[in-house]
């Protein structure tokens, strides 16, 4: 079993797929042996994304495997979990979605130092594909320069 500090599932897919325009911090509820499961670091968060439903806002997409040991008391691996924000937050992400082009996605899913899931979302804008190849040049730009920089020191 991995401690908590080593828990910590990126969606890579995201940051490729999307320009992420502002990152918040929410907490996750979860149910029965799920957290079991994330401590495991039994978790896949490609494809997922937020929606508001009633005021409250969700998460869909995030598969969190059946934990090993469970009987029939184990949880529902892809189900639509409830996010934790303040009111200040949801109002702001609320307004945000009214303009045309913009979702929220799950960037990672940690456990913070009190052992407590949180999952980082980010506001953000669809990118073109003429978009992505520019983000893989200036990737690999940087990648080249940093082994420039190594070299000489």
């Amino acid at each position: 079993m991995a401690d908590y500090k080593s828990i910590n599932v990126r969606n890579k897919r995201a940051t490729f797929d999307y320009e992420i325009l502002e990152e918040y911090v929410a907490g996750v509820v979860l149910v029965g042996t799920e957290i079991k499961s994330v401590r495991m670091g039994k978790v896949s968060m490609v494809d997922s994304y937020c929606y508001f439903d009633k005021g409250e806002l969700w998460i869909r997409g995030v598969n969190i495997a059946e934990y090993a040991w469970g009987t029939c008391n184990n949880h529902i691996p892809k189900r639509d979990r409830k996010l934790l924000l303040t009111k200040r937050e949801i109002g702001k992400l609320t307004r945000a979605m009214q303009d045309k082009g913009l979702t929220i996605v799950g960037l990672r899913l940690f456990l913070n130092e009190r052992g407590l899931a949180k999952i980082a979302i980010g506001l953000a804008r669809g990118r073109k594909r003429y978009d992505k190849r520019e983000y893989l040049k200036e990737n690999d730009a940087r990648r080249e320069m940093d082994k420039a920089l190594k070299h000489f020191k």
